[in-house]
């Protein structure tokens, strides 16, 4: 088992979305991170009089454990919906999995990721 942990950019988030339930990947985790990086977006922006501070970058960051035997596509599926070929599209990170249960049955290690009656 791995768990892949993706930065990507919050407008490519329903892209990623899509691409990964193509992918058969329909359990994962976001939430909403701010992070600094690269990307030059220093300075204040001011829309309707409220003035925002540009320096910090709002991203998406997705937590998914999947198989190995699902790995590679998920990456894929990552790779190919949340590029757009510009410094800022994100990083990708996977690690090893010790062990996961499913809480409801106490199932443990890879049965534990799927539900073997779909």
């Amino acid at each position: 088992m791995k768990k892949i942990e993706a930065i990507i950019r919050t407008s490519k988030f329903g892209e990623v979305k899509e691409a990964l339930r193509e992918a058969g990947i329909d359990f994962f985790s976001y939430w909403d991170v701010t992070g600094v990086g690269n990307e030059i977006t220093k300075g204040e922006y001011s829309y309707r009089g409220t003035v925002y501070d540009t320096s910090f970058i709002p991203r998406q960051l997705l937590t998914i454990v999947v198989r190995d035997i699902n790995l590679q596509k998920t990456i894929d599926a990552i790779l190919k919906s949340a590029q757009t070929g510009v410094i800022g599209d994100g990083k990708i990170f996977v690690s090893e999995v010790i062990e996961s249960y499913r809480i409801r049955n106490a199932e443990k290690g890879d049965t534990s990721l799927y539900n073997k009656g779909e």
